[in-house]
């Protein structure tokens, strides 16, 4: 099998804000694309674990949970979860099955995404 991820794409409304966060919370370098679309890359040599995000800007707002998305993962779990915070995240939810745990967190514009420690 040949398929792998070239990259994950994001809706958004606006680029600013949700780039923005992005950017800081994952330590990626910014890429102008065009009007629609700005890429994120992880900083050079790319690792693995790490593929590039691309958001999209679309017309219509964000109405329901995300049917895909992100899971993270940091060393320390509380840590990562109050740095996401003070760089614009919200916390949605904790979470846990078993021995595993997690926070779900929202982004500036809403979309949904996991932290979890280790």
């Amino acid at each position: 099998m040949s398929l792998r991820v070239l990259e994950v794409v994001i809706d958004c409304a606006d680029h600013g804000s949700v780039v923005e966060f992005w950017a800081a919370a994952l330590g990626y370098e910014r890429q102008e694309v065009n009007e629609q679309y700005v890429g994120l890359v992880p900083p050079q040599p790319a690792t693995p674990g790490r593929p590039p995000i691309l958001f999209q800007k679309v017309p219509e707002p964000k109405v329901v949970k995300n049917r895909v998305h992100l899971d993270l993962a940091g060393d320390v779990m509380a840590d990562e979860v109050a740095r996401l915070v003070g760089l614009g995240a919200t916390v949605i939810a904790e979470r846990s099955l078993g021995a595993l745990t997690w926070t779900v967190m929202a982004d500036p514009a809403g979309n949904e995404f996991c932290v979890s420690g280790g």
